[in-house]
């Protein structure tokens, strides 16, 4: 994921949590921050691990395997 990817995800998400300091409980607050907060979280972690490499031939190598 290149910086430019992942600001655009942040950007998108910053009206909701720019909103919530309209919110007056702050049990809430925090229950609305953590809701944004993962899901955010989970579409950053999806984009990351789900790029396909330039090479689809090339191996991933462990630092065991091979020996």
């Amino acid at each position: 994921m290149t910086e430019q990817k992942f600001l655009e995800l942040c950007k998108s998400r910053y009206p909701e949590i720019s909103k919530l300091n309209e919110t007056k409980d702050f049990y809430e607050y925090e229950k609305l921050f953590e809701k944004i907060m993962t899901e955010l979280s989970r579409t950053v972690l999806e984009n990351t691990i789900s790029e396909i490499p330039a090479d689809r031939r090339k191996k991933k190598h462990s630092a065991g395997m091979g020996k």
